[in-house]
């Protein structure tokens, strides 16, 4: 027998755990009188929902932001209380293209659907993929820190939302290297992403793949073969 499951966030087994890295992050914050804003990029809404479930477990936080691209179905939503679901929108930021974010419906259960006791915890904002670039750049030569082009939007909605709560501080959330996106970053900056030792041996490994008609019978069969 062999037992199956996603590993996307739909399993809430995947992002019940993410509330610790919150918690970890509150252990290396300098200021425990004055709570972080946290902002996370956000796609399916796995990650901030552990954030928000986090917070409700007792983690100081002062505010989250949810920071997103093109898709902004729930940006959207914030700002007029209204829920309209969208088509993907294909970004620089793909693992953020989602027009209609499964766990969201979560994030409106832990504040039993109250719009404005949601808005007092929860803000969002989009940008577009030029401001993704743009920010990835100015970061890189500013800062010299490289980000991938999801933790590009969360700096920028980050930067945004300090810009008019001057007094407050943040944290934004990475969510991945940026030598998983090389193809986007390199022409940005102009650079070869430095690729960390611990994946060299990785990328030198023999790649194997076993092709398949694309239908679900067989998808089925080939899984439970693995077995």
């Amino acid at each position: 027998m062999i037992f199956l499951t996603s590993a996307n966030s739909i399993n809430v087994a995947r992002w019940l755990p993410q509330q610790f890295y919150y918690f970890f992050g509150w252990k290396q914050w300098k200021e425990k009188g004055r709570p972080p804003v946290i902002c996370v990029p956000s796609g399916n809404f796995g990650n901030i929902c552990a954030g928000l479930l986090a917070m409700q477990s007792g983690l100081p936080a002062r505010h989250f932001v949810a920071a997103c691209n093109a898709n902004d179905a729930v940006t959207k939503y914030l700002q007029t209380s209204a829920f309209k679901s969208q088509e993907a929108i294909p970004t620089l930021s793909n693992a953020m293209d989602v027009g209609n974010p499964s766990n969201f419906v979560r994030i409106l259960e832990l504040f039993s659907h109250q719009f404005p006791d949601l808005q007092k915890v929860l803000s969002s904002s989009s940008c577009t993929d030029e401001e993704t670039k743009t920010i990835l750049k100015s970061v890189y030569q500013n800062n010299h820190y490289l980000l991938d082009p999801h933790g590009a939007v969360g700096y920028l909605a980050l930067q945004q939302y300090l810009q008019s709560h001057p007094l407050q501080k943040g944290i934004v959330l990475e969510t991945a290297h940026p030598v998983k996106f090389y193809d986007v970053v390199e022409p940005i900056i102009n650079e070869v992403v430095p690729v960390p030792s611990s994946i060299e041996y990785q990328l030198r490994a023999e790649k194997k793949s076993t092709r398949i008609e694309a239908k679900p019978e067989l998808l089925k069969s080939f899984l439970f073969s693995l077995g």
